[in-house]
């Protein structure tokens, strides 16, 4: 309704249609599950009661193990959600199909990449808990700058031009602003590569942190309880 009535009182020329945002908004809410706002609660609960010392004696990759725990975390209830979602609002609330066959595509992939980023992402909130415990700080603070950075609460079209380049830079545009502007044809299908590039420097990136810091967490750890 906000947006609804920000485009029936404005006349100036605006980067995005009423129709494009109606999009935005129900593809947001589709594929929220896949937000990594939240600690892994197995993960923070064996960190609490030390049973995480376990994890460190078997014969595995622990941050493998922890990203795959993720991406099943959020694949999961992202699935179960976007369906009844996606239904509804095709029928009765305005949302569309996409643009065409290769923005179909295009989308896709970049959800696939918007997926892997948010779980390297939530992977970093999991290694904070070896020194925060608890978790709830970090989550607030990432919470924050997802839904502002990332187009959930404004999509980032609508923002001034002077905030773009802090938005092209960030990671976070790489999970809700790319993957939704290629499902309705905002950006080109053609224009995919350069989406892709930008969330897997940004993965690649986050996992080389993630691994750096497990690597010092796991080194001196010290295990409350158990």
């Amino acid at each position: 309704m906000i947006f609804d009535a920000f485009y029936r009182s404005s006349s100036a020329p605006q980067p995005m249609t009423f129709e494009e945002v109606v999009n935005y908004v129900w593809l947001g809410q589709a594929l929220f599950a896949m937000l990594p706002f939240s600690v892994d609660p197995e993960i923070r609960g064996k960190i609490r009661d030390g049973s995480v010392a376990y994890e460190l004696v078997r014969p595995l990759d622990l941050y493998n193990f922890w990203f795959c725990r993720a991406v099943a975390t959020r694949f999961a209830p992202t699935l179960l959600r976007s369906m009844p979602i996606f239904l509804v609002a095709l029928l009765f609330l305005g949302l569309q199909l996409p643009a065409s066959p290769a923005a179909t595509g295009a989308w896709i992939l970049a959800t696939v990449g918007a997926l892997l980023l948010s779980c390297a992402i939530s992977n970093l909130i999991n290694i904070s808990l070896m020194w925060t415990i608890a978790g709830e700080g970090i989550v607030t603070l990432v919470a924050a700058c997802l839904f502002v950075f990332s187009g959930m609460v404004v999509p980032l079209p609508l923002f001034p031009e002077w905030a773009m380049p802090l938005f092209d830079f960030l990671p976070f545009r790489g999970i809700v602003d790319l993957p939704f502007r290629l499902y309705m044809g905002h950006i080109p299908p053609e224009e995919l590569f350069p989406v892709l590039r930008h969330q897997l420097l940004w993965i690649a990136a986050l996992v080389i942190l993630g691994r750096w810091l497990l690597a010092r967490g796991t080194r001196r750890l010290v295990v409350q309880g158990g």
